[in-house]
């Protein structure tokens, strides 16, 4: 079924995306250059729209012959002198800063498709992939015959299922996701055109265009650092043992929910010690350990009436281990139950897989930790995790 909003629909064929790129740029000329609009001292902004569109229903060929079309009808009708081919040395800087952004955006609007394209694949293949891997647990546990064969398949299927888990609380954020990387784009357009009318002013401030260039550069690296932790948590790969600093992987990943967080009214506190010794660890599993515990803490509190506040605080514990906790104010641990939420499939919540904390108590383990549950006074829930340092993991 079509989806409602356009900018999700399928890449439609080759032809039809470089016809779009073209008339796009026919109809931001024509647009700027409309005398009843004034706007032909600011066509920037429509090239750029004109490149954005192209890139994203076209992809990377449509995105260049945009870019390279808007860049000849720039140069011919809105440098001084404007209708002519020659040789427009004053103007060069502001045609040269122009292409830049021209590029930059269609790279970005490329990247951001990209994402959005694999977020959606994912969410569409999840729900057969997860009642796949139930029904391959379940009839691992039936072969006790075959005890050997049993317990690699088994490893094998959590290994598949914690992935499946990512992809499942990362489809969950597609909307959040994409408002993170949208920022730096619009940030990108705006600093281009700043840097633009910088340029275009009687005396050009070269400083002024220099600082807007470097912002560009800045949200750029900004997208392309939001991009990567996304594939880095969508890609299935063997686990990585490195030296981790878990205050950065808790950053991170507030960085990456801080919309989700958004959304359900919840405010995020820090609490990280600086004293915080390296661990020997994988990466990838400590973002998933964190994000399943905080999407569980702002769950727990979207319908509270009260003040909703998600607590992370890393410290050493009196053991020498690394100690983070993760606390809500939302409705607490089930009554009655408490001693099984760590149990394969159980869960109280109505779509929910039941695996999220048994795959987070299964990764701290396999790194030498702990993973336990307490009651927060006066609502809500503590989780806590313990793990060795680089030093006793050694040891």
């Amino acid at each position: 079924m079509l989806s409602l909003n356009p900018l999700l629909w399928p890449r439609p064929p080759a032809i039809f995306c470089y016809g779009l790129a073209i008339l796009a740029v026919i109809a931001a000329l024509i647009i700027s250059r409309w005398p009843a609009l004034h706007l032909q001292d600011a066509p920037v902004s429509l090239f750029l729209c004109a490149v954005i569109l192209s890139a994203w229903f076209g992809g990377v060929g449509p995105g260049l012959l945009a870019t390279a079309l808007s860049a000849i009808a720039f140069y011919y009708y809105f440098l001084a002198p404007i209708y002519s081919w020659g040789a427009k040395s004053a103007e060069m800087p502001r045609f040269f800063i122009f292409t830049v952004s021209a590029l930059f955006v269609g790279a970005l609007s490329v990247a951001q498709r990209s994402a959005t394209e694999s977020l959606r694949r994912a969410r569409d293949e999840l729900k057969g992939t997860v009642q796949k891997l139930q029904s391959t647990n379940e009839a691992l546990r039936v072969e006790n015959s075959e005890r050997k064969r049993a317990e690699e398949g088994l490893r094998q299927a959590q290994a598949d299922l914690a992935h499946v888990n990512r992809v499942n609380a990362m489809g969950e954020l597609t909307a959040s996701l994409a408002r993170e990387v949208n920022q730096p784009i619009t940030a990108a357009i705006t600093n281009a055109n700043t840097g633009l009318r910088w340029l275009a002013a009687d005396a050009p401030n070269l400083e002024e265009a220099r600082a807007a260039t470097m912002r560009i550069i800045k949200d750029g690296t900004r997208a392309a650092e939001i991009i990567k932790r996304i594939r880095l948590l969508f890609k299935k790969s063997e686990p990585v043992r490195e030296l981790v600093q878990v205050n950065d992987v808790v950053r991170e990943m507030v960085v990456l929910l801080r919309g989700e967080a958004s959304r359900q009214s919840v405010s995020i506190r820090m609490e990280l010690a600086a004293d915080i010794p390296q661990l020997m660890a994988d990466r990838v599993q400590l973002q998933q350990v964190l994000m399943n515990l905080m999407l569980n803490g702002i769950d727990a509190m979207k319908d509270a009436d009260r003040t909703r506040e998600l607590s992370i605080k890393s410290e050493r514990s009196e053991t020498d281990q690394v100690l983070v906790s993760v606390s809500d104010t939302g409705v607490g641990l089930p009554a009655q139950q408490a001693d099984k939420i760590f149990n394969a499939f159980f869960t109280t919540k109505p779509q929910g897989t039941g695996m999220g904390l048994s795959i987070s108590r299964s990764i701290v383990e396999s790194h030498g930790g702990r993973l336990w549950a307490a009651a927060n006074s006066p609502c809500g829930a503590n989780f806590y995790f313990s793990l060795p340092t680089e030093v006793e993991t050694e040891e």
